[in-house]
């Protein structure tokens, strides 16, 4: 095992009189090429070219001598830091860092962020970053090959954003542009690139901010909340147990897209949304598009909403992680499972009608949960009834989806 292992971050800037020190000692030396370059490693030292970060942690593990890893930015923020750590290796390393790329980018466009997301963008997260982008008024992306802001704006579609891209950032090329989300795909992009993405409303500054990553969403504590809350207008399938029950079933989250379908008031996309995942609202009423519009922007949410009737309509949408249906019946249920989301949830009036939309999920692969709720809602100072609601909760999960 390495005798010394010293990562090293690297901004464009002049080394630190102890980053210049590890390297004046060390005897082997990996990093990406613009790294190997540099003026103070060695001659002496073996180098290698760091592509797969694992790989060479397993050939520090075996060097006898003292090893550097030099890495652009923050090598702790997403960086190699982690990787170099990991209990396979048995590393423990010293660490000089330098000013993250996030940090970087933020600094040239003049903008504050520690009210900003922050998410890794490659082909096998790009789908969760991108619904990020469409859940929050303020993003910045960490980019790679093949997920870049040509990518990001392509599966942006239908929801407007400004990029801001700074290619190269510490170096002779560094470039900050600025474009609309619509026009990313237009250009070729210099890797390495960080996008800031905005759009959306932004909360008003407070100087009290305490939380990193922005505050939760606004608007009365809790979720399921009462039909107040929404103008005093829920539809059927919109009370305050059943959508409470939906949430709990559906379980959304930061990097899911959501899809509600009959959206009604809004209130299970406003809810949705209150826990940081994307949403797109779908309803053919146009009045309930208007009232899911207004309920998104009293929470400080921002679903995209759509007009027209479903199924149709779903064709050309982005793919969903969990879906909730609040009308449309079996045909809308055997449209949406023909997408494969993780979970679908829905409700029926009748028995008759629940068999038949649980029948529907099981032939479609699903593990499907039926519940008979019954809500009695009381007049407190007389302990009378004063409405009673029953209904079928459909869920079904879908076991072998991946995230």
């Amino acid at each position: 095992m390495a005798d010394r292992v010293t990562v090293i971050g690297w901004d464009g800037s002049p080394l630190t009189a102890a980053a210049r020190s590890a390297l004046g000692a060390a005897t082997l030396v990996a990093g990406a090429g613009h790294h190997l370059a540099l003026p103070e490693v060695p001659g002496r030292a073996e180098r290698i070219r760091l592509g797969s970060v694992a790989l060479a942690a397993r050939r520090i593990a075996a060097h006898r001598g003292t090893a550097v890893v030099l890495a652009d930015g923050d090598p702790g923020f997403f960086g190699v830091v982690r990787t170099l750590r990991a209990r396979e290796f048995g590393l423990e390393v010293e660490v000089v860092p330098a000013v993250s790329s996030v940090a970087q980018a933020f600094a040239r466009a003049g903008m504050p962020w520690d009210d900003a997301q922050v998410v890794v963008a490659h082909r096998r997260t790009l789908r969760r970053a991108v619904n990020v982008c469409r859940a929050h008024p303020k993003v910045a992306v960490l980019t790679s090959p093949g997920a870049g802001p040509a990518e990001l704006g392509l599966l942006l579609e239908g929801v407007h954003r400004t990029f801001v891209i700074c290619e190269e950032l510490g170096t002779d090329r560094e470039r900050v542009t600025v474009v609309t989300s619509d026009r990313a795909a237009d250009h070729s992009w210099r890797d390495p690139n960080v996008v800031i993405v905005i759009g959306g409303p932004t909360a008003p500054s407070d100087d009290s901010a305490w939380l990193a990553g922005g505050a939760p969403a606004g608007g009365a504590r809790g979720w399921a909340l009462p039909a107040a809350e929404y103008g005093g207008r829920l539809g059927e399938g919109e009370t305050e147990p059943l959508r409470a029950a939906q949430l709990a079933r559906t379980g959304p989250r930061v990097g899911d897209l959501v899809w509600d379908i009959g959206c009604g008031s809004g209130a299970f996309t406003a809810e949705a949304a209150r826990f940081g995942a994307a949403v797109i609202a779908v309803d053919r009423d146009p009045d309930a598009c208007a009232r899911t519009l207004a309920t998104a922007r009293r929470f400080g949410v921002q679903p995209q909403i759509v007009h027209g009737t479903a199924p149709h309509i779903l064709e050309d949408l982005p793919e969903p992680d969990v879906v909730r249906i609040g009308g449309g019946g079996a045909a809308v249920v055997s449209a949406v499972a023909d997408r494969r989301p993780e979970r679908i949830v829905t409700h029926a009036a009748t028995r008759d009608a629940a068999e038949l939309i649980g029948r529907d999920l099981t032939e479609h692969g699903y593990r499907v949960d039926c519940s008979l709720l019954q809500s009695v809602e009381l007049d407190t100072r007389a302990w009378t009834e004063k409405e009673r609601t029953v209904g079928f909760l459909l869920s079904g999960e879908l076991p072998d989806r991946n995230p």
